[in-house]
């Protein structure tokens, strides 16, 4: 009998449908087609040790498996679950007439319990779009799936449970959640604040003025100078993740294996912090079996580079047309996969070798030159895509001791809210753009023209500092954005002002 059971294969962050069609033969062999990787070709004899664990039996027949369409690589165990239902249906095990409704996803154990897998939220979302009456999914996944409206999601413990859902003889209750509990509630939670952070006020703000706008931005100062701290505390006071952004964030989590069991959504901004050992394709993803790498893991968050010149320059360097384009395509011989990027980076450094160049109090040790050769391990062209560049220095003892209590996050994340919607009715019209760090050089030309005054403060800087093309537009979205946090319709000089000073790393007045 030739029955088919439907799955879903995950290509990038989205999910394609997978028709497994089996058919049962006289013979006594087993065939799986339609290009499997070993791990599902391997699930035969997981599936034979479940049948023979529940008291089913494997089929003395000819079995022939196919999963289509055949150009699609299938990869992971989730495939066990739905082969194994085929098997029963096509030796008439089990009914047949209600397997069109659903799709079905799991990996078996040897007991045939039904184990986690990965992307449960981009199968859900593609089995509603293709019109699925629900979705079979390990428990531990279903809270995930269950997010997809307009579809119903069954979480299955075992095997068997399964099998008797099928024929009719046991219920699943659907899996539901209230959104809103799992959602909107979690949001203000966080394990870091500023008001923690003593001292370091022009810091602060440029942290401010970089969540404002989503701007890039990089710190340099000695050792113990705060910037790890300050880094960590930067998810507090960005704006609250939508729904859309969440549901985002938890399809790249979700099919890279992060999401932690029972999770509905990423209620919160990724904060993800490599080693600077880490290689470019765990950067920017890719692989053998695709994966998405930090950058897009960190998509709607920060992606944190602590000691920037540290890393593999040629890894550094890959990330330079993510940062631009908020998107990153892997292509390989035999796949092309797409997956988002649109982070924040902040990066921390020391000014050189020893630590100490520029130091207050303590003298640098290092050789004449060694300081620009230091930051010549960062790139022009990567250093000319962070928009802010802030110097740090030592907190005065005065400060490390004053109880007076620093501003807390709920507070700055409330003015950089405001900005936030400021930018958000700009750029309504705009197609893709949501903050003034994806303004485009044409949306600079129409939101950020400066008067003659600011004009010709900014043509000073661009000359005494020998700046870029690629800076001259960062300084006009950074002030754009300083405008915003003031409520000012057009950009001022004291805007622009503030946005040069956020250039500290330009090579001619930095190191020499």
């Amino acid at each position: 009998m030739l029955v088919k059971v439907f799955a879903a294969a995950i290509q990038g962050i989205n999910a394609t449908i997978v028709t497994i069609e089996v058919n049962a033969l006289r013979g006594i062999r087993f065939f799986l087609v339609g290009l499997p990787d070993n791990a599902v070709k391997e699930s035969h004899e997981r599936i034979n040790s479940a049948f023979q664990y529940n008291g089913l039996k494997f089929p003395s027949k000819q079995i022939i498996v196919n999963m289509a369409p055949a150009d699609i690589r299938k990869e992971g165990s989730a495939y066990d679950l739905p082969i194994a239902i085929g098997i029963l249906a096509a030796d008439e095990a089990i009914s047949s007439s209600r397997l069109e409704k659903y799709l079905i996803m799991g990996e078996l154990g040897l007991d045939g319990g039904v184990m986690p897998i990965k992307g449960a939220l981009s199968i859900a979302i593609k089995a509603a779009e293709m019109g699925f009456e629900g979705v079979i999914v390990p428990t531990h996944n279903a809270a995930e799936a269950a997010v997809v409206r307009d579809i119903k999601v069954y979480g299955a413990d075992n095997l068997l449970q399964v099998v008797n859902f099928l024929n009719g003889t046991e219920e699943i209750e659907p899996y539901s959640i209230d959104i809103n509990n799992a959602f909107y509630t979690k949001q203000s939670i966080f394990p870091f604040d500023f008001s923690e952070v003593r001292g370091q006020e022009s810091v602060k703000r440029a942290f401010e003025v970089a969540a404002a706008g989503g701007h890039n931005l990089i710190m340099i100062g000695p050792p113990g100078s705060g910037k790890s701290m300050m880094a960590k505390r930067l998810p507090s006071i960005l704006p609250p993740l939508t729904l859309q952004e969440s549901l985002e964030t938890t399809k790249i989590h979700s099919v890279s294996g992060y999401l932690p069991d029972g999770t509905s959504l990423v209620t919160q901004r990724p904060f993800r912090s490599p080693h600077h050992t880490i290689s470019s394709v765990a950067l920017v993803g890719g692989g053998s079996n695709p994966r998405p790498g930090e950058i897009s893991l960190a998509h709607n968050g920060v992606l944190f580079l602590d000691e920037l010149p540290e890393f593999n320059r040629s890894v550094l360097e890959v990330m330079r047309q993510p940062l631009e384009d908020r998107k990153i395509s892997v292509a390989r011989a035999n796949y092309k996969v797409e997956y988002p990027t649109g982070v924040m980076l902040v990066a921390s450094m020391n000014p050189c070798p020893c630590g100490y160049y520029n130091h207050p109090t303590k003298e640098c040790t290092c050789n004449p030159g060694l300081v620009q050769r230091y930051l010549n391990k960062i790139s022009g062209p990567l250093l000319d895509r962070i928009d802010l560049h802030v110097e740090i220095v030592p907190v005065p003892f005065e400060d490390i001791s004053s109880a007076k209590e620093s501003e807390h996050s709920s507070v700055i994340r409330e003015r950089v809210i405001t900005a936030r919607n400021i930018q958000e009715e700009r750029f309504k019209d705009e197609a893709g753009v949501h903050c003034n760090a994806q303004m485009t050089p044409a949306l600079i030309t129409k939101y950020a023209s400066i008067d003659e005054q600011s004009l010709a403060l900014l043509k000073t800087a661009m000359n005494r500092f020998n700046l870029s093309a690629r800076a001259y537009d960062r300084i006009l979205k950074v002030a754009r954005t300083i405008a915003d946090l003031d409520a000012s319709r057009n950009i001022e000089s004291r805007h622009i002002a503030e946005a040069i000073s956020y250039r500290t790393l330009d090579r001619d007045n930095w190191g020499s």
